[in-house]
């Protein structure tokens, strides 16, 4: 389980053919490794991990990415830049929301501006999520918790909008997205609940 406050930006150095699928080398900053143990739980760009082998001195971990997960998920299966959060212990801050790191889709960046103080970020975003998404509710963006300030619905699915302070974007990868990347998404834990409850049963697909 996760929060969606990153802990830290890392960095994909190596991404090789692993068992069925690939082995990736991340560079994580310095003492960010210094607590953690083999076979834990670190999410990248919101997707939960398992560390296979890490080296605390020189801050760099491994871990196999099924074939099955590079395909349900975006960034995630070459060199580049990664949002990192080790997994939420008991005593910890609930500073976002419950995160679960089980990436529901995938959405597109449609619009990404600076409006003088903050940024606005839109995302397009499935049929299949658009019924989870609400006003004020929460989503997780590339493993990031954020506030939907906005929903328009189509025949294609939405197009949901975030506000994004300098903060944010000073301490995750969303300061580097443009029009038409690919991001993962999370559904808030408590819509999908309520979508069970409702009777629907599906859940995002």
């Amino acid at each position: 389980m996760f929060t969606g406050i990153v802990t830290g930006l890392g960095q994909i150095v190596d991404a090789t053919p692993g068992p069925n699928g690939k082995r990736l080398t991340v560079q994580a900053p310095a003492g960010y490794l210094d607590d953690v143990q083999h076979g834990d739980s670190i999410a990248l760009n919101g997707a939960c991990m398992t560390v296979t082998h890490f080296d605390a001195a020189s801050a760099r971990f491994t871990l196999d990415i099924s074939a099955e997960s590079l395909d349900k998920t975006a960034g995630l299966g070459a060199a580049g830049p990664v949002n990192l959060e080790k997994a939420l212990r008991a005593h910890d801050r609930l500073g976002g929301h419950l995160v679960s790191g089980h990436v529901d889709g995938i959405g597109t960046v449609s619009h990404f501006a600076d409006l003088g103080g903050h940024h606005e970020l839109r995302v397009r975003a499935s049929r299949e999520l658009a019924r989870f998404l609400a006003y004020k509710g929460s989503i997780a963006v590339n493993g990031v918790s954020l506030t939907v300030n906005r929903v328009v619905d189509d025949a294609q699915g939405c197009e949901f909008s975030i506000n994004l302070i300098p903060h944010t974007l000073q301490q995750t990868t969303l300061g580097r997205l443009q029009p038409g990347d690919r991001v993962n998404l999370e559904v808030d834990l408590i819509a999908r609940y309520v979508e069970r409850m409702l009777g629907n049963g599906e859940g995002p697909a």
